[in-house]
């Protein structure tokens, strides 16, 4: 079976001062869930006591070399990381990453020994033309690299006009997708669904057969806010 998996990304916040926030999520009564943290990179060792497996939200296909700004997959396990989030939309939309970009970035992860969570989603316009299983199937072939199993990666739907937005995805639409995914993913891949997930729409995704848990975004920010997603997914 696999795992269900509850994956807080911080996007770009917190400080120094949000770790007793990341403390209090690591004591949630997860049952045999795993709970992720992706915090910006500057928290990874600073959060390396916490009860939380840690990811970054991006790394770059290479190791090292002249790409200021930029940070590699080596240095995140190096300072504590796990995991990776790999072509989240915001990234796709922001820095133009493509899916090949995904794919190299994804392949560097796990040369690095880390787990991808890889990121689909289709936009709105996508959506109302009918083409959202099609864009996911293409987004998928064309960013999961060759080799890709249980082990080393997860994968993530993020439908792009439910991000942020407060929208969510109905539970019809949400179990469209992921049986979808399912099937070409095969049964062992832990499949998360993201998109303005709370506590109040939480029990309710995580009770669809192929929604393994949650990406989520703004709500792991604070415990009081993470910790119910956490303890609907143990659960379930």
């Amino acid at each position: 079976m696999p795992k269900k998996i509850a994956a807080g990304n911080w996007k770009m916040n917190g400080t120094r001062a949000a770790v007793s926030e990341a403390m209090a999520i690591g004591q949630a009564d997860a049952g045999d869930c795993v709970v992720i943290l992706c915090p910006p990179a500057t928290l990874l060792t600073v959060l390396s006591d916490a009860r939380l497996a840690l990811g970054g939200q991006y790394c770059h296909a290479e190791t090292s070399g002249a790409h200021t700004g930029d940070i590699s997959a080596p240095m995140l396990a190096d300072a504590g990381a796990t995991y990776c989030i790999t072509g989240h939309s915001e990234r796709r939309a922001d820095h133009g990453e493509t899916d090949a970009d995904v794919r190299a970035q994804t392949q560097a992860a796990w040369n690095a020994g880390l787990i991808a969570i890889l990121c689909i989603g289709e936009t709105l316009e996508q959506r109302e033309a009918g083409e959202t299983l099609a864009v996911l199937e293409g987004q998928l072939n064309g960013s999961l690299p060759d080799g890709a199993t249980a082990d080393n990666t997860i994968i993530a739907y993020e439908p792009v006009w439910a991000i942020g937005t407060g929208k969510v995805a109905s539970a019809a639409q949400v179990a469209e997708v992921h049986d979808a995914l399912r099937a070409q993913i095969g049964p062992r891949m832990s499949l998360l669904y993201g998109g303005s997930v709370k506590a109040g729409n939480a029990a309710e995704l995580f009770a669809l057969t192929n929604v393994d848990g949650a990406l989520v975004g703004g709500a792991s920010l604070k415990a009081a806010d993470f910790v119910p997603i956490i303890e609907a997914l143990a659960a379930s």
